[in-house]
């Protein structure tokens, strides 16, 4: 006996069914080319023979990667933002780590209200609070530089910090802990060697975000920092006429070492699951 043909589905249902299959890649090719797009663009336009303006391509040069100091105040500028950046970080990771246990482990009075207000700074728009700030740091006869700028990001990277490392220890098992102390470990030798290690990964995470919040910033940083000129100020003014080819290059440089960094996170993390 001859086989039954086996019915062929029409040909728009056969589309609308591949579609269904592969939706959510079609939103990801999507979602990651309107991403990109700007960093290729950074990235290729760093090669870029400019000249005075950058607007236009030109032609293909590498002079700009092997000095990218090249551009007058381009790395004085970038200077400023990594030390701000780094000062800024440094505080915020230590006081928000500190919060994040008190909130995390402790239950006192004014605790609820306390979580509410570390999420002011984020839900606050920059302007408001660049302006708050600036208003502050006048009013105490404090004229907008370098400090009043680092004081500022770190009250607005604190928050960040709060969220990230609280996050980290909500999710930790407290039977790791009470083993530790069946094991005759003390509070500070379980904090030290269990508690602290378990939460280094969500501390580390919550400083790579303080750090890159700060040395991106420029609403908060226009209003407190006066005559102090950090990188994304440089870039701003520089976009009248063209951003310089070798702020491309400090960009795709700053771009590929936190790509570098989370690949490397993320290797060690597969390492120790394995």
């Amino acid at each position: 006996m001859s086989q039954a043909p086996i019915p062929t589905l029409p040909f728009g249902r056969r589309v609308s069914r591949w579609f269904g299959r592969n939706l959510i890649r079609i939103y990801a090719v999507f979602g990651f080319t309107y991403l990109f797009i700007p960093v290729i663009y950074t990235f290729g336009f760093s090669f870029n023979d400019a000249g005075k303006s950058n607007l236009t391509w030109r032609g293909f040069t590498l002079n700009n990667w092997k000095n990218p100091c090249g551009a007058p105040d381009v790395c004085s500028a970038l200077g400023n933002s990594i030390k701000i950046g780094l000062l800024a970080t440094v505080t915020a990771t230590i006081l928000g780590t500190l919060i994040a246990f008190a909130l995390g482990r402790h239950r006192f009075r004014g605790r609820s209200a306390t979580n509410l207000l570390i999420f002011l700074p984020m839900a606050t728009p920059e302007v408001v609070l660049g302006a708050s700030l600036l208003a502050m740091f006048l009013a105490f006869r404090i004229n907008p530089g370098f400090w009043p700028t680092v004081i500022a990001h770190v009250m607005f990277c604190i928050s960040f910090v709060v969220v990230t490392v609280k996050a980290r220890i909500a999710s930790l098992d407290p039977r790791l802990e009470q083993a530790a102390m069946d094991l005759y470990a003390n509070e500070r030798e379980t904090f030290r060697r269990v508690t602290l290690p378990l939460v280094m990964p969500g501390i580390a995470g919550a400083a790579l975000l303080a750090f890159s919040l700060s040395f991106d910033d420029f609403i908060i940083t226009n209003f407190n920092s006066g005559t102090l000129v950090t990188f994304p100020k440089f870039v701003y003014v520089s976009a009248a006429r063209g951003i310089p080819a070798q702020a491309n290059v400090i960009g795709s440089s700053m771009f590929f070492l936190a790509l570098i960094i989370v690949i490397a996170g993320q290797l060690v993390n597969r390492k120790k699951v394995r």
